[in-house]
């Protein structure tokens, strides 16, 4: 993406009348605290990223499509239910490379409710490149496809059964600190849309000599349950780790097209989500590492080609908390109801 202002804005208040109104009394303060009267500002660095891989299992060949995307630095601020991030890619953190442009808006939306969280996806990729050796000019330059189009949307919704112990909300947006051990049983559903489109097959003709493998066009929908479990492990009631993993089940239908025509296939697919936060946490400070990371899987039955698409986001946050005066408050009140 060109060098201008990538807006960030996560309105994460809960899509849940009950997110806004439930008692703090609700969770268990021996396990976690709220600060949700204070403002909790950031200070921040991030990276999203998407992938798209295509690999063929009878003939061993994988590859894996990357886009060109920026490092982000940001401030932000979490207000009772409300959250505001600004980000920028600055020149100086992104020098120019050999693995050519791209041209993205990627949309990602995780909505930490102290019962449900909600994530939402929209990716919209143009231009990606090979990152393999073999395929490199004498120049150092990456084998590029500007013409290679990735798009997805797709949302996701668990309940969390141990709220009351279990605190997403601390260890992503530092608005709660979580100073005891505890985990949660995850359930919830998911959905997926999305495609991926080149002017010719996205297999390299360089690689391609032996599977000789064509496929120019993907495109699934898919939806299922998903299960999962979260654990919170702190250590010396300041520092913690966080690790959260569920996978799904969605029964999909898939379009792949190859120069032997438009396959159709329905079938169930495993996909992922995983989660990593670790870091330090207090009443004012707290310091923090995010990973998030999705899988949306499309199988197919020729020659069991088999593709996905990989999301994600990468963070790093130093967060301070701060009481705001009545005349913050007052102005905050009418900005959030």
């Amino acid at each position: 993406m060109k060098k201008r202002l990538l807006l960030l804005f996560y309105l994460c208040g809960s899509l849940w009348a009950d997110a806004q109104t439930q008692p703090q009394t609700e969770n268990d303060p021996t396990y976690y605290v709220s600060y949700a009267q204070y403002i909790t500002g950031r200070f921040y660095f991030s990276r999203k990223y998407t992938s798209f891989d295509l690999r063929s299992l009878d003939e061993g060949l994988s590859v894996r499509y990357r886009p060109n995307t920026t490092l982000n630095m940001g401030v932000g601020a979490t207000y009772k239910w409300a959250t505001l991030n600004l980000a920028y890619g600055f020149p100086f953190l992104n020098p120019t490379g050999n693995r050519g442009k791209t041209r993205y808006l990627d949309l990602q939306v995780h909505n930490y409710g102290r019962k449900i969280v909600v994530d939402l996806f929209g990716q919209f990729y143009r231009g990606f490149y090979l990152n393999d050796e073999s395929l490199r000019k004498d120049d150092g330059t990456y084998y590029q496809r500007p013409d290679m189009l990735v798009q997805m949307v797709g949302a996701s919704a668990l309940y969390l059964f141990n709220h009351r112990r279990f605190s997403y909300r601390a260890s992503f947006l530092q608005n709660e600190w979580q100073k005891r051990s505890a985990g949660s049983l995850l359930v919830g559903w998911e959905i997926y849309v999305g495609r991926g489109k080149a002017d010719s097959s996205f297999i390299p003709s360089a690689m391609n000599d032996v599977a000789n493998i064509y496929v120019d066009r993907v495109s699934f929908v898919e939806t299922g349950p998903s299960i999962g479990y979260a654990y919170t492990f702190v250590f010396k009631k300041h520092f913690f780790i966080t690790g959260s993993t569920n996978v799904s089940l969605d029964y999909g239908k898939n379009l792949i097209y190859t120069d032997h025509g438009t396959e159709h296939s329905e079938s169930f697919s495993p996909n992922s989500l995983a989660r990593l936060f670790a870091g330090y946490n207090s009443a004012k400070w707290a310091l923090s590492f995010t990973f998030v990371h999705q899988v949306a899987r499309v199988s197919s039955n020729r020659d069991a080609l088999a593709t996905s698409l990989n999301t994600g986001n990468l963070r790093f946050n130093t967060v301070y908390r701060f009481v705001p005066n009545r005349r913050t408050r007052k102005m905050l009140k009418e900005v959030i109801k």
